[in-house]
């Protein structure tokens, strides 16, 4: 099959697109030909090498798949070749307490593809067939594969941690970005009031679009600053952000009264200084978050599949374009999700 890949880690230049074997198909795995598949900043953190993780060579990315089942292993019950087929990219073990509480996103050996092994970046890719969810006849294959790692990730920070409330006003940092655009839906289909930061006049218009209420251009203003301006010096009861290190600080003074602070990554860096003092006299969270369950999954893809959420596509292109799909998600070019077709 053919497919991009890379045989060390550095830049985008990395990135090659040739043959490479088939995945191989065990039991109750099922192997998808790959319709779309997208990428995410994920993608370029594996790429680059992360100091705890080691992958084998030649590495295939990609966590988020769209297609139809071509092979079914043995001891897959419930599933035909030829279905149309979504795939959760968390993977777990089944057996540790955490699987066994329902909580496989803590799971000690929890993992994700196409970080930890071979993901969606080629014509074909196996996967466990408890993570697949049927499409329905027509849904678009681009659309499925642009959501289920931001919409997951976006839902447990939201709903399940942050527990958004009904008139609560929620920051959304990063705004152009894939979990970010889906934060900004969930949080108003919660009936929260949704402040955005982003960047340039562009973005801002079509954060805007998204729904959100208010849009800060963090280039032309301090957002923290405007924050305490239009909530009255209050702040704001939810942020979310994975952008970490450099705006932490804001981030805390941007929050009110037992304000929740989710953090789902860290882009500009893992040490963020927190104000002691601050955080007991407001009463303030700060809360971790990363990935979901199968149950939120599950619950969250049910509402993009019937129109609800709809994942925000930035650029389609042909899987042999995955070097510049790199480039682009690198350059921070993309507004929402680089969907690649084999």
């Amino acid at each position: 099959m053919k497919g991009a890949f890379y045989t060390r880690h550095g830049g985008p230049e990395v990135v090659e697109f040739g043959q490479l074997p088939d995945p191989p198909r065990r039991d109750g795995q099922v192997i998808v030909e790959v319709r779309a598949v997208a990428l995410n900043h994920l993608d370029l953190w594996v790429r680059r090498g992360l100091p705890t993780l080691t992958v084998t060579f030649p590495h295939v990315g990609g966590a988020d798949v769209a297609g139809v089942i071509a092979e079914l292993g043995d001891g897959v019950d419930g599933w035909q070749v030829g279905q149309r087929v979504a795939v959760n990219p968390a993977l777990w073990c089944e057996e540790c307490d955490w699987c066994e509480w329902g909580e496989q996103c803590l799971c000690e050996s929890f993992q994700i593809l196409g970080e930890h092994g071979a993901g969606g970046c080629a014509e074909r890719v196996a996967v466990p067939a408890r993570n697949l969810i049927s499409l329905p006849d027509e849904f678009p294959y681009d659309v499925a594969a642009a959501a289920p790692l931001v919409y997951q990730t976006a839902w447990r920070a939201l709903v399940t941690r942050a527990a958004v409330r009904r008139g609560e006003t929620v920051l959304v940092t990063g705004a152009s970005g894939g979990v970010s655009t889906a934060g900004i839906q969930i949080a108003k289909l919660a009936e929260a009031t949704v402040f955005a930061v982003t960047s340039g006049p562009e973005n801002v218009k079509r954060v805007r679009e998204l729904g959100a209420d208010l849009v800060i251009d963090r280039l032309e203003e301090d957002f923290a600053a405007v924050v305490w301006r239009e909530t009255g010096q209050r702040g704001v009861d939810v942020i979310l952000d994975s952008v970490g290190e450099r705006i932490w600080e804001s981030l805390e003074r941007s929050l009110a009264p037992t304000g929740r602070l989710v953090t789902y990554g860290a882009t500009t860096g893992a040490l963020g200084a927190i104000n002691i003092r601050r955080f007991f006299w407001r009463q303030l969270q700060v809360l971790g978050s990363t990935m979901a369950n199968q149950a939120e999954f599950e619950e969250v893809m049910k509402l993009v599949l019937e129109g609800t959420l709809e994942p925000v596509i930035g650029e389609v292109l042909p899987l042999e374009e995955t070097r510049r799909a790199h480039e682009l998600l690198e350059a921070g070019q993309v507004f929402g999700k680089i969907v690649l077709v084999p």
